[in-house]
């Protein structure tokens, strides 16, 4: 059975055009504090979450909005609920990253690693609940450095739990690259916990598509987890507004912020010895200099771009359906900020 790429790419476009308007939103200061975006994890989301039945359950990390959205919440529900709005998904008690659908059976944490438990007891209530069913737990690469979601591919390896573990791996945590804080292979750590572990790039949403459809359809089979080790690019970072794509996009504005303070530093008589001051005036520019050079920058990272490259023979019905859903994002945004106090 081949994909449906005309179905996946529009899972994914809408996704990333309410992502998109999300972030004017807080751009514009109507959504505070920080907000992580999903930007560049498109075609992982669809590939997996295109495979799941009604009563299958996700566990998702701090970047849960376009599985939400894929899985059939109420983008409405969800704006609300980013806005703070008691009429929200969860009362605007749990902006965008704690958020709960209990018709979805959908659940996100800001916790690292909490997907692994949250996935976990969602197997379990499978188990004697919905024979069949599956958790999915999607997670980034820094939670494979916190405990309780080891011990929880353990618990399911043991007692072969329907968990499928979705690694989504952009090489960052935070600030810091993952091949200074993570020793070892990804890949054969989980597989000595018992669980199979199978690698892909995850640009191309076909191939997702393919690979998830069947580690999921052994699960389902009764065999146990699954770990799907995936790659992919988080263009904005790890958060709206992260400063070294901003002194990347525009140096001329932001450089003299950043050069102001190191200046100021360096120059004090009191704090750390010069040698050290010095230290840190490398990292600073050896980070920018890397971010320049960094995949995020590169377009060709992008799985719509990817996706829509192969859809572009029907040029007609590309832009029926991309008309479409960037209408259905506009009157989602009209629908909420009418509501919205001025």
């Amino acid at each position: 059975m081949s994909p449906d790429l005309w179905s996946l790419y529009a899972l994914m476009l809408k996704a990333r055009l309410f992502e998109e308007a999300t972030a004017l939103l807080w751009h514009e200061g109507l959504i505070s504090g920080e907000l992580h975006l999903g930007t560049g994890e498109e075609a992982i989301i669809a590939g997996v979450v295109s495979h799941l039945k009604d009563d299958d359950a996700m566990a998702l990390d701090h970047r849960g909005t376009a599985a939400m959205l894929m899985r059939g919440v109420d983008p409405v529900s969800l704006l609300r609920e980013f806005l703070g709005s008691e009429k929200g998904l969860c009362h605007g008690m749990g902006g965008h990253m704690h958020l709960f659908s209990k018709e979805h059976l959908a659940a996100s944490s800001g916790i690292v690693g909490a997907e692994g438990p949250a996935a976990a007891g969602f197997a379990l209530a499978a188990q004697y609940l919905r024979p069949g069913s599956i958790a999915v737990a999607f997670f980034g690469d820094g939670a494979m450095n916190q405990g309780m979601l080891l011990e929880s591919m353990n618990l399911a390896a043991v007692w072969k739990l329907p968990v499928l573990f979705v690694c989504k791996d952009d090489g960052w945590g935070i600030t810091t690259k993952s091949d200074v804080s993570t020793a070892g292979n990804i890949n054969e750590r989980v597989r000595g916990l018992g669980v199979p572990a199978l690698d892909m790039e995850g640009c191309d949403v076909a191939k997702t598509w393919e690979i998830a459809g069947e580690a999921i359809n052994r699960i389902r089979r009764e065999e146990g987890p699954v770990f799907l080790h995936t790659r992919c690019v988080h263009f904005e970072g790890h958060f709206l507004g992260f400063q070294l794509i901003r002194i990347v996009r525009d140096p001329l504005q932001e450089m003299p912020k950043v050069a102001a303070g190191l200046t100021k530093s360096m120059l004090r008589f009191n704090g750390a010895a010069v040698r050290e001051r010095i230290a840190g005036l490398k990292n600073v520019i050896e980070s920018v200099l890397s971010t320049l050079q960094d995949p995020r920058r590169d377009s060709t990272n992008d799985p719509l771009s990817h996706t829509r490259a192969t859809l572009q023979m029907d040029q007609a019905r590309l832009k029926q359906l991309e008309d479409k859903i960037k209408e259905e994002i506009n009157n989602v945004l009209m629908t909420v900020l009418v509501e919205a106090p001025s």
